[in-house]
């Protein structure tokens, strides 16, 4: 009996199965809407992420053309025409120029002093006395002796004659007449000893009374009266010279040439002393001599200057900045040290000029530098007398950018354009283009 086919239920027999097509392309469809609104959602939050970061660029942007358009505040200073010294520079010390450390000729108990500590003194004035009593006994007991043997010497010179008029009478013998004048020549050489013991216990005496050998400043007191000081032993007190004072100070064995050139030739070098940093100007002096020889162990020759003092404001011990005049440079163009900018092309520095509007502006100006020296600089060429240049400020500026001007406040006081920061000792005959120090002579403020 033939199989019967149920409607609508696929037989068995009747090949492969294929499964229903419409499930399949919807599920495919919604599979790639899903990715589509992915898509779709990134691309917006990418969107909008680099719409906020345009934003705020053209914000930053539209900030910093505000701020390059602002004006920039700078302090300006003129450069300067004007003759400038060139100068040797060394650290010197202040040393009195003559000390004197007072001891006691004698041995004795010191007396009450006659002086007050830190006083001027004369040469010659007293200064201290030690008890004289035992001296003047000994020098009391040397007269005494000498009188002694004075009056011997006249009893025995009577007897000389006594018997030379015998013996000439025939009366004394030759011997006896010859041991009466040799007794006298005795008392005469006794009485050369006693008046040398005389004159030493004078002498003694008078080295009870200290007097002070120079005029200078007296020290501080070493020695308390009522003490028992010993002859040449003890230090009772230091007077120092002050005016005129001494500097010594140190220079390359290169440099001293052409300082031995200027001696030789008679002429006088100005020194000048300045405090230890090197700003405050103290004194004017001269260079007196060098050393007659060359430190081996430093390759340094000592010199010394000499300063009149005559204010007292350098004091021995002190450590001073001198400054040894070699020659001047004149109609230099000065700059302040601080105006001077390095780029990939050179020195250059900002100069401040106005615009076709009458604003002020910022250039930057390429210059050539002779010598520097702290917070000196001199140029040889880049700029004219009277230019206005940029001293702070500098980092903020970009050609053409306007600015508003003020002065540096000027620091009272005298001060020395230089830096001992960035100059170095001697640079007057270093390396080109920085070898040499210059800068204005600074007078001293009265």
């Amino acid at each position: 009996m033939p199989t019967q086919e149920t409607s609508g239920i696929p037989s068995l027999h009747s090949g492969s199965i294929e499964p229903p097509a419409a499930p399949a392309r919807k599920s495919h469809v919604l599979r790639i809407a899903i990715y589509f609104l992915i898509l779709a959602l990134a691309a917006a939050v990418a969107w909008r992420i680099y719409s906020q970061k345009k934003a705020a660029q053209q914000a930053s942007a539209s900030q910093a053309a505000a701020l390059l358009s602002r004006p920039a505040p700078v302090q300006v200073a003129p450069a300067d025409q004007k003759s400038m010294p060139l100068y040797l520079t060394a650290l010197g010390t202040v040393t009195p120029y003559m000390s004197v450390t007072v001891k006691a000729r004698v041995s004795g108990q010191l007396l009450p002093v006659h002086f007050t500590e830190g006083q001027e003194v004369r040469e010659g004035q007293t200064i201290m006395s030690i008890d004289p009593k035992p001296y003047q006994a000994a020098l009391d007991q040397a007269k005494g002796t000498l009188a002694h043997d004075q009056a011997l010497l006249k009893n025995a010179q009577a007897e000389a004659k006594r018997y030379d008029a015998l013996y000439a009478a025939g009366v004394a013998s030759k011997e006896t007449m010859e041991t009466n004048q040799a007794t006298a020549g005795q008392y005469e050489g006794a009485i050369q000893a006693d008046q040398a013991a005389v004159d030493t216990a004078r002498l003694q005496l008078s080295w009870c009374s200290i007097q002070s050998p120079i005029s200078g400043k007296i020290g501080l007191r070493l020695v308390d009266p009522g003490n028992i000081i010993t002859a040449n032993t003890t230090n009772l007190v230091i007077i120092n010279q002050l005016r005129p004072i001494a500097v010594y100070f140190t220079l390359p064995e290169n440099q001293l040439p052409a300082v031995l050139d200027k001696l030789r030739s008679t002429q006088k070098l100005t020194v000048d002393a300045y405090d230890r940093g090197d700003v405050l100007h103290i004194a004017t002096g001269q260079l007196l001599t060098t050393d007659n020889q060359i430190d081996t162990t430093t390759g340094t020759a000592k010199l010394k200057a000499v300063f009149d003092n005559a204010n007292e404001k350098l004091f021995p011990n002190q450590f001073v900045n001198i400054h040894l005049q070699m020659e001047d440079r004149p109609n230099a163009i000065v700059v302040p040290s601080a105006a001077i900018q390095s780029g990939v092309q050179g020195s250059f520095v900002w100069v401040i000029v106005k615009d076709a509007k009458g604003n002020s502006v910022a250039q930057m100006q390429p210059i050539k530098v002779a010598l520097t020296e702290g917070q000196v600089t001199i140029l040889d060429s880049g700029l004219a007398a009277g230019a206005s240049v940029v001293v702070d400020g500098a980092d903020r500026l970009r050609p053409g950018q306007p600015v508003t001007v003020s002065t540096p406040r000027q620091r009272t006081g005298q001060q020395n354009p230089k830096n001992p920061q960035n100059s170095q000792q001697g640079s007057l005959f270093a390396a080109p283009q920085t070898s040499t120090g210059g800068k204005e002579h600074a007078k001293e403020q009265k």
